[in-house]
């Protein structure tokens, strides 16, 4: 029996690589559709490494009772850097994206919020986890352009916060022949995972044809796109690349029918 392969003919954009991005484009393909991996934004070395590289180190030394996590980008820089957490620290992801980056290297996860998968809804149900052993000392790990929404939250409850930029968020140049390709429509839709990842879509690929779905992964990457000028035509019901995936699955079998 053959299986249903409800996105054949369908060629999708995917914004980031890595592990992420190849589980993903491996994920569409079993669904029928034609992935092109495109990383749109990339992460470079904090400006201050002897910072970062103190923070870490303090890290492994045990010095932290928290570290919070708030993107899959983070992690990768834990793993370059070969970090080891010690038991006695215990670690806090954004969102399931953020938590299943860290379980795929190697780290555990204590925590992660039930509704909200940003920094402000990492705050709002971290606190009352936090707020009866307080003061906690506590790593903010964080991109270059993150707004420090947690760090103030967690230290007007008293906390002990070191807020450490731990890389640079980059853009990546998308190939001419991918761009010419969304230009005239041949790419049915765009993933967008992140507000990053919306800005650089908006930068290099706007404006989008109406024939292309611009498929976000939660409501708060959904705000960020449009607040960066693109449009939204979908948000996945669920903050996973499998909720994502499956809201286009939603699209083609509705037009089948």
């Amino acid at each position: 029996m053959t299986a249903k392969k409800p996105l054949a003919g369908w060629r999708v954009l995917v914004p980031r690589g890595g592990p992420w991005g190849h589980g993903v484009a491996a994920d569409l393909r079993a669904r029928g559709a034609s992935p092109i991996v495109a990383p749109l934004i990339n992460f470079a070395g904090t400006a201050d490494a002897p910072a970062l590289d103190r923070a870490l180190q303090d890290l492994e030394d045990g010095v932290f009772d928290w570290m919070s996590v708030t993107s899959a980008t983070t992690v990768d820089v834990l793993a370059s850097h070969r970090v080891e957490v010690p038991d006695r620290t215990r670690i806090a992801a954004v969102g399931e994206t953020t938590a299943a980056a860290l379980i795929a290297a190697g780290y555990r996860v204590d925590f992660v919020p039930n509704a909200d998968n940003s920094a402000r809804g990492l705050l709002a149900e971290w606190t009352e986890v936090t707020a009866a052993s307080a003061p906690q000392r506590i790593l903010a790990l964080r991109s270059d352009i993150a707004k420090p929404v947690l760090t103030d939250g967690l230290r007007a409850i008293g906390h002990l916060v070191d807020s450490v930029i731990a890389y640079r968020t980059v853009g990546v140049p998308v190939d001419e022949a991918i761009r010419e390709d969304i230009g005239v429509g041949r790419v049915h839709a765009i993933l967008v995972t992140s507000g990053s990842v919306a800005e650089q879509v908006q930068l290099q690929l706007g404006p989008i044809p109406e024939a292309t779905l611009v498929a976000c992964i939660g409501p708060r990457t959904a705000a960020d796109a449009r607040a960066a000028g693109l449009r939204v035509d979908l948000v996945a019901t669920e903050r996973t690349a499998e909720s994502l995936i499956q809201s286009l699955v939603d699209v083609a079998e509705r037009q089948e029918s």
